[in-house]
């Protein structure tokens, strides 16, 4: 079952990004793509084309192959069939630097060297648009870096060393380093995981403003249906390493996707904050 559609706009509040550059409208699509670990297949033959310019959020079940599928449209996996195209190159084809300085990947749990400062940390977004060795950092590198902390609200702590933040400080800090990356595509896995619930808005909130301001073309892997039903433009349903529906919040979170998704019986409602579906799951305990 697959929709395709022209997205719409994300529903977030107002944006806390200054602009800085515009981003440029790559395209980033997946082509019959095949991933595996060793004789495992997590992803089979798999298509996609990822809306640019737009917030697009891939949900599944745990272990369907999703945050596997992230890993690929990042460079990091080799498909062993088909391939991941930007602007219609096989990603794996492309020199590292040319990939790093247009997609960024922000993992699920990312490690910063032990006693780093955050300014340093952010900084070495910078990385990729720097001359050999990483060395080179110019007045423009320094202002960006200092535009990624302030828009995260991570400027006062900027000194502190990143381990000895609290985990949603720590999840800010790591955008920062994507926001001064600068890339036009942004890729994150499970950006909320670990967070509570005004850290998890928080952070689509500021993606959200990233996107707006900037139009950055994001892909977000998240377990949470009901934020991804919000803050996404596309979504893109997983199941069993495939493509199961593809298409608007409101085209494919419907009971039917969610009982073959995700095995789970539920009611479809209006957020009445959104207007976008809300799926109330219905448990052995509560049908009726």
């Amino acid at each position: 079952m697959t929709a395709s559609t022209t997205p719409a706009p994300s529903a977030a509040g107002a944006s806390s990004v200054s602009a800085g550059s515009v981003s440029a409208h790559r395209t980033l699509a997946v082509d019959a793509v095949t991933l595996a670990y060793d004789e495992r297949v997590v992803v089979d033959g798999l298509s996609l084309d990822v809306p640019t310019g737009a917030i697009s959020v891939i949900v599944g079940a745990n272990a369907c192959g999703k945050s596997t599928l992230l890993r690929a449209m990042a460079r990091l996996i080799t498909p062993r069939t088909g391939a991941v195209l930007l602007d219609g190159q096989a990603i794996h084809t492309l020199p590292t630097k040319q990939v790093a300085t247009q997609v960024g990947l922000l993992p699920q749990t990312p490690i910063a060297p032990e006693g780093i400062a955050v300014s340093d940390l952010v900084a070495r977004g910078r990385y990729p648009h720097r001359g050999w060795f990483g060395r080179g950092s110019s007045a423009d590198d320094d202002a960006i870096v200092e535009d990624a902390l302030r828009a995260t609200g991570t400027l006062e702590i900027a000194d502190r060393p990143v381990d000895e933040l609290s985990g949603g400080q720590r999840q800010r800090v790591w955008i920062a380093l994507a926001l001064a990356q600068r890339t036009d595509v942004l890729l994150l896995d499970e950006p909320t995981t670990y967070l509570d619930v005004s850290h998890q808005i928080e952070v689509l909130d500021l993606l959200t403003d990233l996107n707006r301001t900037r139009g950055t073309t994001i892909v977000i892997v998240l377990h949470d249906l009901n934020l991804a039903a919000r803050y996404a433009d596309h979504l893109f349903a997983v199941r069993a390493g495939a493509l199961y529906a593809s298409g608007t919040p409101a085209e494919v979170v419907t009971s039917e996707v969610v009982r073959a998704v995700f095995g789970m019986e539920s009611r479809i409602i209006e957020d009445p904050v959104s207007r976008t579906p809300l799926v109330l799951p219905i448990g052995r305990h509560h049908a009726g």
